[in-house]
């Protein structure tokens, strides 16, 4: 499998202009057998907590059809964020397309970031979510979700693949970095996290950290386009040869850890 990662320099709340962004990478990766693009967490907004503004209604998102159209018209799966309405609040998504234009999944962030005051504006998810392609199992989560390792325990009873994508801040980076690889390491799994780049609304630089780590915890090195582009091929069959290598999860003591917790 061929995956391209796109860390976004986003213009801060600006969609119109990153949706050209957008679509330029896509022109530019487009000949080169890409089976999935991921882009970061509100790829076309940042991450804001201005949701009257920029949330979008479920039905009728801009932002939904656009990406939809875009599969089609490369004929590439896309992962991309997005900020729907939910009730009183917004929600934080991270959705798939196919090529068909299809929305192949919808996952609402678990963990809004109550620091930022992500929790305030967004309401949780309540839903694991993952989706095949290729016939590859695959699990979505969304930044802030990266430090609770229990949903990544549940993802990866089966999913073979796990994506993160998020705006995570270039001083905590190495956080970033580090449980990107645990999570790998800890899951047996390929673990893909996508981070924007540049500078956003609120002064917090973002420094280009999107990383592919391997079930074994080796970091791919990718095949870079530029600056933003980066491309990895991912084989699926290695996972399941390290869950039978070494049947770490055989070991694990679920209802011991469910009394302690």
């Amino acid at each position: 499998m061929k995956v391209a990662l796109v860390s976004l320099n986003q213009v801060w709340e600006d969609k119109n202009s990153n949706r050209l962004k957008v679509s330029n990478c896509l022109q530019t990766i487009i000949s080169r057998s890409i089976d999935l693009v991921i882009f970061p967490e509100m790829t076309l907004t940042g991450f804001t907590m201005h949701v009257e503004e920029h949330a979008e209604c479920p039905e009728t998102s801009e932002t939904v059809r656009f990406f939809r159209d875009s599969a089609c018209k490369y004929g590439v799966y896309i992962g991309f964020g997005v900020i729907l309405k939910a009730g009183l609040k917004a929600a934080n998504h991270f959705i798939i397309v196919s090529p068909e234009g299809k929305m192949c999944a919808d996952y609402i962030k678990i963990h809004p970031f109550s620091y930022a005051g992500e929790d305030q504006f967004y309401e949780k998810g309540k839903h694991l979510t993952s989706l095949e392609i290729q016939g590859v199992p695959i699990g979505l989560s969304i930044c802030y979700d990266l430090r609770f390792p229990e949903m990544f325990q549940a993802l990866s009873r089966t999913d073979k693949l796990i994506l993160n994508i998020a705006n995570w801040p270039e001083r905590r980076v190495l956080h970033w970095k580090t449980l990107i690889q645990a999570r790998a390491i800890e899951n047996q799994v390929y673990f893909l996290g996508v981070n924007r780049t540049g500078k956003d609304g609120n002064g917090l630089e973002y420094q280009k950290s999107s990383l592919v780590v391997s079930p074994e915890g080796e970091i791919l090195r990718p095949d870079s386009i530029n600056e933003e582009i980066d491309i990895y091929e991912i084989d699926p069959a290695l996972v399941e040869v390290c869950w039978e290598n070494f049947p770490v999860k055989n070991d694990r003591q679920v209802n011991f850890y469910k009394e302690i917790i």
